[in-house]
């Protein structure tokens, strides 16, 4: 049986058969991971879009000393094998992942040889990173089911942590023929063979995958197994090749510009930092080794032996995956790989990510908090941190440890602009001023201001009355990115509010809707513009729009309410206006609407100045890998 993803998948979709299927900014982009356009997950994927997500603790020494900030809701086993085993999917399927771990183990005490049991403890404890009981797990595993795809993977990987790089290749090699094709089985292999001292059969094996979709990984892999067999110039090739191919790729950039360091050439080596520095400003990465380089440190490499390359193999998968829906199949590629290479800080950022998504926080403040301390992404990791707590609910502990973070790191934008947003969540307008102020005074230090930091400190002045200061701060957000839809909305809206500038207030909300037609709310905001104008019949036609793009948004159920009672059809209006009530709107919108619904509007409106301010919104992540 070859390791194929349709066989992973069928044994995954097994093990966990009959449990119910499955924003803030703060230049998330600068922790995001490989990201390998076009490669397909092969192998080992685990493609389970479930509920189901297992547990996910990391230990380390310098976790454990770190301040523990995540506190998880208790629980207790029973002595009940059935009630346990319910509570372990009831657990999974309400995502808590440490008391899903929990209950399955304890299920697996009172039936120790049930093979799915097994399977599912197994793959329990492989993505919770406890790899020990992981191993045992797979190694009972495959006694009973001798093609368990899974299995083999952590066994391979086992084996390539005690260099058993024979072993490791036996079980990579399981399914005959059919595993050359597959992408994840074919690299670690590779790499066995030059744990084995065979570069020449290594690179032949990853030259096998032919599939042009493959092209950069390929290359990447066969530079980097070149360099560590000391052949430099096919090193060069390869390495040269794939970052000519993909120079948006942090990762590769990253490894590209080292080996070049490490050949003779920091000058170069310099160059394609700062090149990369053009797309995503700032990277922590970049930004280090930058500084290394300016002081003549040398930069080490990323990858020196094949634990290292197989590591990398799997967070490369692990960090695609991740990015394609495949949460659980991310998960066990990046616990793997970080068994592998546990300092490896994107893999850290990466899982962590994924934990955020799925809405485990706790779990992924423990897992940030295994960045090392003097990791360039170590701020990025704690203003992570930070935020989540705000997501939490932990409000004043959020406000805390980003001004602690702040304290520690004044020069950092990263820090700043969360604090800001912190602030200005909470309409702390005012503090959220003065520190996007300071945001924005270190970033044009560096001739690198962020269009964003202008747009918030906007609102924040907008909010706080200050619309002269606001509308510069608009208009300068714009200078820096042209035609930014969140912003043409936000600045169109306020001056068709009141009542300037309206040919050009129209074109930007115009402009802004040709950019994002699925934005609810910036439809919204030009039919709310219409219908404050008088333009009722064109407020319901956009209004509508709005409604199918946002349904569950009270403000623009409200706003539909309106248009609707202005053109006659008060009995929508009403539909509209219990629905807007039904939705949660804020205490003083609410007083409003149920105003509304017993007394309707008032004759003869006027269109006056809006007593709603543009919908608020967060720029969308960038990709910056």
């Amino acid at each position: 049986m070859s390791l194929t993803h349709t066989s992973v998948r069928r044994e995954c979709n097994e093990a966990i058969a009959g449990q119910p299927a499955a924003a803030h900014f703060a230049q998330r982009a600068a922790t995001k991971a490989l990201n390998w356009r076009g490669v397909a997950l092969g192998g080992f994927v685990l493609a389970v879009l479930t509920s189901f997500f297992l547990p996910v603790t990391l230990a380390s020494a310098e976790a454990r000393a770190r301040e523990n900030l995540a506190i998880a809701a208790p629980f207790e086993v029973g002595e009940s094998p059935a009630g346990n085993y319910l509570a372990a999917l009831v657990a999974g399927a309400e995502r808590d992942t440490v008391a899903a771990a929990t209950f399955f183990r304890e299920a697996l005490r009172f039936d120790p040889h049930n093979p799915k049991l097994i399977e599912r403890a197994f793959v329990a404890s492989l993505s919770n990173g406890n790899m020990d009981d992981a191993f045992s797990l797979a190694q009972r595993l495959v006694t009973r089911e001798p093609d368990n795809s899974l299995a083999h993977l952590a066994l391979g990987v086992e084996a390539i942590k005690n260099k058993q790089f024979a072993a490791a290749r036996a079980h990579f090699g399981r399914g005959g023929a059919g595993q050359q094709r597959d992408i994840t089985a074919t690299l670690l292999t590779a790499w066995c063979y030059l744990g084995e001292g065979n570069p020449k059969k290594a690179l032949e094996l990853v030259d096998r995958l032919r599939d042009e979709n493959f092209a950069v990984f390929r290359d990447y892999h066969a530079g980097l197994i070149a360099n560590v067999a000391n052949n430099v110039p096919e090193a060069t090739r390869r390495l040269k090749a794939a970052y000519e191919a993909d120079k948006n790729t942090l990762r590769l950039v990253d490894t590209y510009a080292r080996f070049v360091a490490k050949r003779g050439d920091p000058a170069q080596a310099a160059k394609i930092y700062e090149a990369f520095d053009q797309i995503l400003p700032s990277h922590p990465i970049v930004v280090a080794a930058l500084a290394d380089l300016k002081a003549g440190k040398p930069l080490d490499l990323l990858v020196k032996n094949a634990e290292q390359g197989s590591a990398e193999v799997l967070y490369g998968l692990g960090a695609a995956g991740g990015r394609q829906g495949d949460e659980l199949a991310a998960m066990i590629y990046l616990r793997l790989s970080l068994y592998l290479a546990p300092q490896n800080s994107l893999a850290i950022i990466s899982l962590a990510d994924i934990y955020e998504r799925i809405k485990q926080n706790e779990q992924a403040i423990d897992v940030y908090a295994l960045v090392p301390a003097k990791d360039p992404l170590r701020t990025t990791a704690d203003v992570q941190t930070g935020l989540i707590l705000e997501t939490l609910g932990r409000t004043e502990e959020s406000a805390t440890f980003l001004k602690r973070i702040v304290d520690e790191h004044p020069d950092n934008g990263d820090a700043l602009s969360a604090l800001g947003n912190l602030q200005r969540a909470h309409k702390q307008y005012a503090e959220a001023i003065a520190t996007y102020t300071r945001a924005i005074d270190q970033a044009n230090k560096t001739g690198k201001a962020s269009w964003a930091l202008y747009y918030f400190r906007g609102i924040s002045y907008e909010r706080d009355k200050k619309w002269p200061l606001a509308e510069a701060d608009f208009k300068q957000a714009l200078t820096l990115y042209p035609d930014q839809p969140l912003v043409l909305n936000y600045l169109g809206y306020s001056w068709v509010d009141q009542g300037v500038n309206l040919d050009e207030a129209f074109a930007m909300l115009h402009k802004a809707v040709e950019l994002q037609p699925t934005d609810g709310y910036i439809v919204d905001s030009l039919g709310w513009a219409n219908y404050k104008l008088g333009r009722y019949d064109e407020a319901v036609k956009e209004l509508e729009r709005a409604i199918d793009l946002k349904s569950s948004d009270p403000v623009i159920n409200d706003h539909l309410g309106d248009a609707y009672w202005r053109v006659g059809r008060k009995l929508e209006a009403h539909f509209q206006w219990n629905h807007a009530r039904d939705l949660g709107p804020e205490p003083d919108d609410k007083e409003k609407i149920l105003d509304k619904i017993e007394h309707g509007l008032p004759d003869d409106p006027k269109p006056a100045a809006a007593e709603a301010t543009p919908k608020e919104q967060e720029p969308k992540k960038e990709n910056g890998g």
